[in-house]
């Protein structure tokens, strides 16, 4: 009898652990850039995607074999370099912010926060070393969910790219493991509770980029109608129209206008078929400056702001001897260079 109760004693402090001579340690080994490539401001979201590749050891000492071990553990993202979260930025060489946010699920509904943030958790995993596995190393990787969100129309051109610091409370790793005899237990509570021994691991910087280039949409070149006119010999007959354009915000751009389909030399003219009609087109309303289409010359010149911006042609039939009756027309083209 006094046999057996050494034996349930021993036994009992098998079951017990963790063990002194035995170690469970999680690293975080790498993390790969995540690069969202091109987005356009005017336009919707932009996804990308990282992997994150972690590690975790079981050395178990001369009695490993017959334990099991049961981990939780937790992968935490850093904050930005203003120390946000949601949302976090990338900035270009103007200083200009491009917001972006990291998510633990493909519907990028769960934001990914640094470990010990109770509103923007990190990410949590288990793994489970057998027994007779001494030592052992199994290794994971994670997916990083990026969204650069739309409605940010006024981000400007260049690179962006942000950095998410390595550390413990930043890009890190921290976790809670049970040893236990022929594996007959349990994971931990969390990576931070519940377990029979634990530690955390600063992982290294990640890095997070993207692009913008300059780009100029026309959405819409109004007619310009002189009406109904008559009189020619007397007076100038004025009218106007609009061009609405979007460009990035602070891209230069000139927008010109070429002399129409029916132009002789650089004198525009409309025709009806059998006849035709002398007007012209200005970039000023006294009308002294031609818009034509040559750079840096005649062309109507701006910068974006990431809004749509209107621009007046200002149109004259100037006087000139009298044509026939009839409905005369041009067609003019308009072109934007950014």
């Amino acid at each position: 009898m006094k046999w057996l109760a050494l034996t349930a004693i021993a036994f009992a402090a098998l079951l017990a652990g963790p063990r002194a001579e035995a170690a469970t340690t999680c690293t975080i080994t790498s993390i790969t850039t995540l690069a969202f490539g091109p987005v356009d401001p005017t336009s919707g979201t932009v996804d990308g995607t990282a992997t994150i590749n972690y590690s975790c050891t079981y050395s178990g000492g001369l009695l490993g074999g017959l334990y099991g071990v049961y981990v939780t553990g937790c992968i935490g993202l850093a904050p930005d370099d203003l120390g946000n979260v949601s949302p976090r930025t990338a900035i270009n060489g103007n200083s200009d912010r491009m917001q972006y946010q990291l998510y633990k699920d493909s519907p990028r509904s769960n934001v990914w926060g640094p470990i010990g943030n109770a509103t923007y958790t990190p990410l949590t995993f288990q793994l489970t070393f057998t027994i007779l596995s001494n030592p052992q190393t199994r290794t994971g990787s994670v997916t990083v969910y990026g969204r650069v969100p739309a409605g940010q129309s006024t981000l400007s051109s260049g690179t962006y790219s942000g950095t998410l610091a390595g550390g413990l409370n930043a890009n890190g790793i921290a976790y809670r493991y049970n040893e236990v005899l022929l594996s007959l237990g349990t994971y931990p509570a969390s990576c931070q509770s519940g377990g029979g021994g634990g530690a955390s691991a600063a992982g290294p910087s990640s890095t997070v980029t993207a692009s913008v280039s300059n780009l100029c949409t026309l959405a819409t070149a109004s007619d310009l109608n002189f009406g109904s006119v008559s009189g020619l010999l007397q007076a100038n007959t004025d009218q106007t129209s609009l061009l609405r354009m979007t460009c990035t915000n602070r891209a230069a751009y000139q927008v010109g206008l070429d002399n129409g389909q029916n132009a002789s030399g650089t004198t525009r003219r409309m025709t009806s078929g059998s006849g035709f009609v002398n007007y012209e087109l200005y970039r000023d309303s006294p009308r002294t400056l031609r818009w034509g289409e040559s750079l840096n010359v005649d062309t109507a010149t701006g910068t974006g702001s990431g809004a749509e911006q209107t621009l007046t042609v200002y149109g004259r039939l100037p006087v000139q001897p009298a044509v026939g009756a009839g409905v005369y027309s041009d067609v003019v083209k308009v072109t934007v260079t950014y």
